[in-house]
């Protein structure tokens, strides 16, 4: 008994190997979208995350300020422009605070310098003049504190 293979021995035709262009353009557009996707995903920024951020940036700062007091044996000031939105610790250079949170100083009269600046002075001992910048946007306000006494730098949330 002799088999035969009619269709499945057949060779097949060169043509018939191989993707046909209509299935390599899918695989194209489906690629393409998805780097669509991914080139222009950018992750949510909360404008929490950046008044938190400012807020442990002015603690440290003022930290290193009392630190700076302490180490050295004289008075250090950690100067805030509130018209300019910038700050100085100590010697350093001013360093620009974030434009859409609004400001406020608290602080003893004898360190405002004028209606916008003000500052707040670290004894060799650790105490300091004392204040409170309060940084506030639409979701939040955070408070940056010192205790005159201590020189204690703590932050809180201010409802």
């Amino acid at each position: 008994m002799t088999w035969r293979c009619r269709v499945a021995c057949r060779p097949r035709p060169a043509a018939a190997a191989g993707f046909t262009l209509l299935e390599l353009l899918v695989v194209l557009a489906i690629l393409g979208a998805t780097l669509v996707l991914l080139v222009g995903y950018r992750p949510p920024w909360s404008r929490g995350l950046e008044i938190d951020a400012t807020a442990a940036e002015l603690a440290g700062q003022l930290r290193l300020v009392r630190s700076e007091a302490i180490a050295a044996n004289r008075p250090v000031a950690f100067e805030l422009d509130l018209s300019g939105r910038r700050y100085r610790a100590g010697a350093a250079p001013p360093r620009v605070l974030p434009a859409d949170m609004t400001l406020s100083l608290l602080t003893i009269v004898g360190e405002r310098r004028s209606a916008g600046i003000g500052n707040i002075r670290f004894n060799p001992d650790g105490s300091s003049t004392g204040g409170r910048i309060v940084l506030a946007n639409r979701a939040r306000r955070i408070a940056v504190g010192v205790d005159w006494l201590s020189g204690r730098v703590t932050v809180a949330d201010v409802r």
